[in-house]
């Protein structure tokens, strides 16, 4: 069947396959939306190999604070080895060998203020624009490699994100997957075992799911017969991805059968407000500790979504008196930066709190951190005037030389994708590339 052609019409387009029904037209695009939805939501574990099991871990721990902290205070004026410490900086100081100051990087072409948060570990260029898809994130492209070889292959946690909006964890083909919130929650799934009769009723669901995945890619079979080649190049990836699916679902009915690690910690209390900020990004890096500790996962994403929170409290005489969002346009008034300094300050506090624990902790003669990469981070270089140049980023851990600061030029940066390139590469992975990088990070070198 061949479409006239419309009178000025620039070209003509002409169908040359038989025009699907309706019906068929509804079942294929009930293929195209159950792929991602079983993609963000089935869980996905599998059982370690004998060799993965004898391989040191690595782990990576990836934080977003999306209204970042004021640029003035973190970052040091001199560059190398021999740095002075900047204000924040200082609250690290015990750990300053542990960790690298980065400054002039940034993701090339991502713009548009606070939507690049849910860029921050994608680089997909120009979150703000219409018709925007998201790509996949380092944290779930390291799941994808190296998931099978824990129960989790990542955790996605969050604190007081705007649910269904922002997260930093997307899969391969662009879609959200929501933040875990409650600390209470994630350590119930880490450790709390179900009841035989609980695990019983797990199974059944991933048998449902199974036989979903059955039906599912049989309809796919047969609306392949009635399209041509480049949906049909289309249905092929569909068909792996349903294929890995079903893979990772078995393995799953391995892990429920399995008994949870057991730790001396007891179910944490989930603060009550969102005002109690900075004690839930507290919970969370104590989760994200013991996740590592019982080997649970290693790849986990934290977003603190600063601009849904409201004035916070925080534990000293600081009295915030503005929402977290509306101190961050501080307009350069004296009373807000103070405020605004308090804030950050509190967040470099319990970060040197989050070193310092995974320190503690030995693995085989290593320390935790020597086999945990931290990226602390942000999308905006200035939340007072939303660019998202010159990021404030801190690297710690994960056996690398640290106690530096590689300066980069603040007016022409250099791509933080190369930062993701070593970290993929440290965690075992062959990788040459991710997103817009242009090889690994210069001046960071392995241990």
């Amino acid at each position: 069947m061949k479409l006239a052609r419309r009178p000025n019409a620039a070209a003509p387009f002409v169908a040359t396959q038989r025009a699907l029904s309706r019906r068929q037209f509804l079942r294929g695009a009930g293929i195209a939306l159950t792929l991602p939805l079983l993609d963000s939501m089935l869980p996905a574990f599998a059982r370690a190999s004998g060799a993965a099991a004898k391989a040191k871990p690595r782990r990576m721990f990836s934080i977003c604070n999306n209204l970042g902290l004021l640029p003035e205070q973190f970052f040091p004026k001199a560059t190398g080895r021999g740095y002075a410490l900047s204000p924040y900086l200082e609250l690290l100081k015990e750990h300053r060998d542990d960790f690298t100051v980065f400054s002039g990087v940034s993701h090339p072409d991502v713009d548009g203020g606070h939507p690049a948060d849910i860029c921050f570990l994608t680089a997909a260029p120009h979150p703000g624009s219409g018709g925007f898809r998201n790509t996949i994130s380092l944290d779930q492209y390291v799941a994808e490699r190296i998931g099978h070889e824990t129960r989790f292959p990542s955790l996605t946690l969050g604190v007081n994100v705007q649910q269904g909006v922002r997260s930093l964890s997307w899969t391969a083909s662009g879609v959200l997957i929501p933040c875990e919130e409650k600390a209470s929650d994630v350590f119930k799934r880490l450790f709390v075992q179900g009841t035989p009769a609980e695990v019983e009723a797990q199974l059944r669901k991933l048998a449902q799911g199974q036989s979903i995945l059955d039906a599912v890619g049989g309809q796919a079979k047969a609306l392949q017969r009635h399209v041509g080649s480049r949906d049909r190049d289309r249905l092929d990836q569909y068909f792996t991805s349903v294929r890995e699916l079903e893979r990772r679902m078995e393995m799953a009915k391995e892990w429920e059968k399995r008994p949870k690690p057991k730790v001396s910690a007891t179910v944490p209390l989930d603060p009550a407000s969102p005002r109690e900020y900075m004690d839930k990004v507290k919970l969370m890096y104590d989760m994200a500790r013991l996740a590592f500790e019982t080997d649970s996962t290693r790849s986990i994403s934290l977003l603190l979504d600063s601009v849904n929170s409201p004035a916070i409290d925080l534990h000293d005489d600081t009295k915030i008196t503005d929402g977290y969002h509306n101190l961050s346009h501080h307009g350069r008034s004296d009373a807000k930066i103070a405020q605004l300094k308090a804030i950050d300050e509190w967040h470099m506090k319990l970060i040197a709190g989050l070193l310092k624990d995974l320190k503690a902790v030995k693995e085989d003669g290593d320390t935790l951190l020597d086999r945990t990469m931290v990226l602390y981070g942000t999308n905006l270089g200035n939340a007072n005037t939303h660019v998202t140049t010159n990021l404030p980023t801190l690297f710690a851990g994960g056996g690398f030389r640290h106690g530096q600061h590689l300066g980069f030029d603040t007016n022409h940066n250099y791509p933080l994708p190369n930062l993701f390139v070593s970290m993929l590469q440290r965690m075992g992975i062959e990788s040459e590339k991710f997103a817009s990088s242009t090889g690994t990070m210069r001046g960071l070198e392995m241990v």
